[in-house]
């Protein structure tokens, strides 16, 4: 492309709509920020572009969940004023905390594996197929009759265990928990609700470790473009694709999506035999 500046700008904008998707969607988006660039022959967008995105993500979960937010942090607060979890935005905002302890754990305990993980297209290709057969069986299995309101603390450890499991790209975080949800008797609809709601304090944890971690933001002004068209891009796809979603898994299967993810995986895995 003629314009270096224009060609940086698509590309940041195709990886930010990227991320907004594939991170609800049950396709894995760090599979899909690991092999995308790869197949393409574009540079890796760095940390700081990445961590921009996921913000942008998470921007778009707030929005979309807001006055359930609200509800659980005040449910929440009031409980631990009163020392009582009868309430269900009380006990909700208890099972969004312990589902998300296995993800920070494994995550601060394995780090340096993960990292050697996202360099590595090959295992991203062969985590998707995996994440594939989690959709296929969740589905094959059948959704169970459970709602949103019957969530208890063994529901949020399998589920939050199975958003640990997803830190590895090609793991998709929404994928593996809506199926391990299933798989606990919830209905398709509520356990993607679960999973949406549960996704936040990680992603906010994760993006605030990426930043502190930077060693530092001297060449961050001339980036400010290309990660608010980055964080732009995520955050209106993600909010598209999360009201999507909620809809679509009101009456319809996973399957699509694990048929997507075995496609993908198995061309990557194709692509690198045959030294493409």
């Amino acid at each position: 492309m003629g314009d270096p500046m224009a060609w940086a700008w698509l590309q940041a904008a195709l990886l930010g709509l990227l991320q907004g998707a594939t991170e609800f969607i049950p396709v894995s988006s760090s599979g899909h920020l690991v092999l995308v660039p790869w197949l393409l022959g574009w540079a890796p967008p760095g940390l700081l572009f990445d961590s921009m995105v996921h913000w942008g993500t998470l921007a778009a979960l707030v929005a979309c969940f807001w006055p359930e937010l609200r509800e659980v942090a005040v449910g929440w607060l009031r409980g631990l004023w009163r020392r009582e979890v009868r309430a269900p935005e009380a006990r909700l905002g208890w099972y969004l905390i312990l589902g998300t302890v296995p993800g920070a754990v494994l995550g601060a305990l394995l780090e340096d594996f993960f990292e050697r993980l996202f360099a590595s297209p090959g295992a991203a290709a062969g985590l998707l197929l995996v994440t594939g057969t989690f959709l296929a069986l969740a589905e094959w299995r059948g959704q169970g009759e459970r709602a949103m309101r019957e969530v208890n603390a063994l529901d949020a450890l399998l589920v939050g265990l199975a958003q640990a499991a997803a830190i590895a790209p090609g793991i998709s975080r929404s994928g593996a928990t809506i199926a391990a949800g299933m798989a606990r008797g919830l209905r398709r609809a509520a356990a993607a609700r679960f999973s949406f709601l549960l996704s936040i304090p990680i992603i906010f944890g994760a993006g605030v470790l990426q930043l502190a971690g930077l060693p530092g933001l001297a060449d961050a002004a001339h980036q400010v473009p290309l990660m608010a068209i980055g964080f732009t891009t995520a955050a209106l796809s993600g909010y598209a694709v999360i009201r999507f979603l909620l809809r679509y898994l009101q009456s319809r299967s996973l399957y699509p999506f694990a048929l997507y993810c075995w496609a993908l995986g198995l061309t990557a895995l194709l692509v690198l035999a045959l030294g493409l």
